[in-house]
């Protein structure tokens, strides 16, 4: 009697088939001799985008990507405020704005300027300004968010300069202080996207060009993580290029 008549021992069938777990970065999944187990984008995500710039640059993105990826479900949040991704569960935000050091993961999709303006008929009757010293003997509309804060920053040769500003209307939103302007209440700060339509109809009119404080930023930020899942995944890859692209096609 041999060793292996003694003990038992019996070889392993040659049919066996063996499962593998898979770490590609691309695709998260139990990879068998058959098939991929979800290796498909599925589930629900969900994102927020400031107002303005979430309706008319990233609803239009994601009403594609959704077209692509039937599967994916995807709830939007329009909001001015900046929301923890974590506390309020979300997947991802696009920001506006210099980012803080923080364990979030951004992909950054282009830069957008601010910019000061006012209706033509504002200007014509209080004059047209020359430098941001000239501010403070003329109304402006402020609102309760980032850029339009009190005092206004400036770039005056080498140097960076605030100036203080007399609010005489204050809203919550870019879209009334938008609006005010156009009736020629007074001059307001806002991103040059916002007013892109403005312009082309001749409502409103941009001063102060020569002063403006460097770009913006605008990037799609996540939550770091050791696996990024793959619906999550999708959307970058579908809607980076894409959003470079309108903001690229829309930058002066």
């Amino acid at each position: 009697m041999n060793w292996r008549t003694r003990w038992g021992w019996r070889p392993w069938p040659r049919q066996i088939r063996w499962t593998e777990l898979t770490l590609r970065p691309d695709a998260f999944a139990i990879k068998t001799p058959v098939q991929w187990v979800y290796s498909a984008p599925k589930g629900d995500l969900i994102i927020t985008a400031p107002i303005v710039f979430g309706r008319l640059h990233v609803l239009p993105v994601a009403m594609e990507f959704l077209k692509a990826y039937p599967d994916i479900d995807l709830r939007m949040v329009l909001t001015d405020r900046i929301v923890n991704l974590l506390e309020d569960h979300f997947d991802l935000a696009v920001r506006i704005g210099e980012l803080p050091d923080s364990s979030l993961v951004a992909t950054r999709v282009g830069s957008i300027h601010r910019v000061v303006c006012g209706s033509p008929a504002y200007f014509a009757e209080r004059g047209a300004l020359k430098s941001p010293r000239e501010l403070g003997t003329h109304d402006c509309i402020t609102f309760e968010w980032l850029m339009s804060a009190n005092p206004w920053t400036f770039t005056m040769g080498k140097s960076d300069v605030s100036v203080a500003v007399h609010s005489r209307l204050i809203v919550n939103t870019a879209e009334a202080a938008i609006d005010a302007a156009i009736a020629g209440l007074g001059i307001t700060r806002v991103l040059s996207y916002q007013i892109a339509n403005a312009l082309r109809a001749g409502a409103l009119a941009v001063v102060l060009q020569a002063f403006e404080p460097a770009p913006w930023p605008v990037s799609l930020v996540y939550t770091r993580g050791r696996l990024l899942p793959l619906k999550l995944r999708a959307f970058l890859d579908f809607a980076a290029p894409r959003l470079k692209a309108r903001i690229s096609e829309r930058a002066r």
